[in-house]
């Protein structure tokens, strides 16, 4: 039974407390144990980075602390006090214990063993950035409130119109991808019956479909949802083995479509599938788009990142003959979440098709030029100055920096593909990649069998779980976090997918620690396998 004391702290939180204490004698006689005064409150921000870099978070000894100290949900609760329910104000200590507390059992995504996820690390220069718009705390809708960032945000804009080829285009910064694509298929519903403005979708002649991959993001579900499309209304078009939409399919989709008596209006197309990485052939799928008169959009929310890249922005080769694209420097490159921009082929479209013309805010007589008062082409009002933090990364890495940081996430993941196909005992999921997701599983020796006919259903069935029970057993070591998936409309269950990211910086060694630390991890599962493996299948 957990007791509490006066306080509302139980037993464990006083002794995750005491955990805390040799951090804080150092500076113990900085921290004030009586509530501070309304100037001394700022003083907590002077603490901030020291502490980040005290608990690993920031800093060149992230990678001497676990990943992350694991503690499943009901125990976490136990540690730290969650409930809002202080009705005095702390002391300058407590606050100090409270944000220790939360960090010390976060993930650390800066650790160089984290590649759970399609970002990692945070760039410096861009969390510099990041820390100055939360301390200015301003939006990004009128110049009047957000002067030089409103010039920012054009100016990132027009550099990205340029690397893209997207001509005297548009754009604006998105709270994430999902709300990126989102407005791609706004603008084109938009484009394609100008109406809908006004009416809405009910009374439209012909239903309006989408057409999609089956292997890219699931934002394309949540928006036929969110728009009043309708799951009905979205297809979803097949894939080869590398996760790439086959053109002729899509054609296929477009026809059957038509002739249902629907209206195929939009188009997605992917560079960089979540999973597997793949890259759609934008230039054969907008062949088929032209032909049919569709609006193409490429969600490059992942791979857009290699038009960086002289060595790599072949893979967006057809790119600047969509209509719309979507890329995020906060997943590959390490600028801080979020960071997405959205870009469009027709200038004042965004305007057009998003505008209410809300007069208290955007008044038509001020005293200066208003068109750059840009926040009438967002769905939303108040919004974050994003664009802030890939300007100043821009500015202090320059092209050619971040270049290099592109070149050697890349070849890092090439590395590690080329290792993983020469270590016994893996096997890749893809023999070729397209970008820094590598997919693989890992075989334990108990579990090889001579013969390729041994591999029965119920033997990749051992396998898949034992890909989780890996995952699992490096997260609650804290030694690395790597990601595993299923593609179930493959057939395929689980396997590792590996993601390599520009921050923190990986290495040929941080690729060589993960695949020792699978072996390892693997090998010690087999003292609690209670069978052995006979013809492919576990028996007792």
């Amino acid at each position: 039974m957990t007791t509490h004391n006066r306080n509302g702290e139980s037993d464990q939180q006083q002794q995750a407390e005491l955990k805390l204490n040799g951090h804080r004698d150092s500076v113990s006689g900085m921290l004030k144990d009586t509530p501070l005064s309304a100037e001394d409150e700022w003083t907590i921000l002077e603490r901030v980075f020291r502490v980040l870099t005290e608990e690993g978070y920031l800093g060149p000894g992230t990678h001497e602390k676990p990943v992350v100290t694991f503690e499943y949900p009901e125990d976490l609760k136990k540690l730290i006090h969650f409930p809002m329910d202080e009705q005095t104000p702390c002391s300058a200590s407590a606050v100090e214990r409270i944000v220790r507390q939360v960090l010390q059992y976060s993930v650390r995504t800066g650790h160089n063993h984290f590649h759970n996820q399609l970002f990692a690390g945070v760039d410096p220069y861009g969390l510099t950035g990041s820390w100055i718009t939360e301390a200015l705390n301003t939006s990004q809708y009128t110049f009047e409130v957000g002067p030089t960032f409103t010039l920012i945000e054009d100016a990132v804009i027009e550099k990205c119109l340029r690397l893209f080829d997207f001509g005297d285009g548009d754009g604006i910064l998105c709270p994430g991808g999902s709300m990126s694509n989102m407005y791609g298929m706004v603008a084109a519903r938009y484009r394609t019956v100008p109406d809908v403005k006004r009416t809405g979708v009910t009374n439209l002649a012909q239903p309006l479909v989408v057409l999609t991959s089956e292997d890219a993001h699931y934002s394309i579900t949540k928006a036929v949802h969110w728009l009043g499309i309708g799951l009905n209304n979205l297809v979803k078009v097949k894939t080869n083995h590398q996760g790439r939409m086959i053109p002729e399919e899509l054609e296929l989709a477009i026809r059957a479509v038509l002739t249902s008596g629907r209206k195929p209006f939009f188009v997605n197309a992917t560079a960089g599938t979540t999973v597997l990485g793949a890259f759609d052939d934008f230039n054969l799928i907008a062949d088929i788009c032209e032909r049919y008169g569709i609006w193409l959009h490429v969600d490059a929310c992942l791979g857009g990142t290699a038009i960086l890249s002289r060595r790599h922005k072949h893979l967006l080769c057809g790119v600047s003959r969509a209509q719309s694209v979507a890329w995020n420097p906060h997943k590959t490159l390490g600028a801080p979440l979020q960071c997405s921009i959205f870009l469009i082929k027709e200038r004042g479209l965004l305007h057009e098709c998003n505008a209410a013309k809300a007069d208290y805010l955007f008044q038509q007589d001020k005293f200066y030029d208003i068109s750059y008062d840009t926040g009438d082409k967002s769905v939303q009002c108040g919004r974050k100055v994003d664009a802030f933090k890939f300007w100043l990364m821009y500015k202090a890495r320059g092209a050619d920096g971040l270049e290099a940081l592109v070149d050697n996430a890349f070849d890092c993941a090439g590395s590690l593909h080329d290792q993983l196909r020469n270590r016994t005992g893996f096997r890749m999921v893809l023999e070729k990649f397209q970008y820094t997701n590598i997919s693989f599983w890992y075989v334990p020796s108990w579990m090889r069998v001579d013969t390729p006919e041994q591999e029965t259903s119920e033997w990749w069935q051992r396998l898949y779980s034992v890909t989780a029970d890996i995952k699992e057993r490096m997260v609650k070591q804290g030694t690395a976090l790597v990601g595993y998936v299923p593609l179930l409309h493959k057939g395929i269950g689980n396997f590792f997918r590996m993601v390599v990211t520009c921050q923190p910086r990986p290495t040929h060694a941080t690729m060589q620690y993960i695949i020792d630390e699978i072996v390892r991890v693997g090998e010690e599962l087999m003292p609690q396998q209670k069978g052995k493996l006979l013809n492919g299948t576990l028996e007792s």
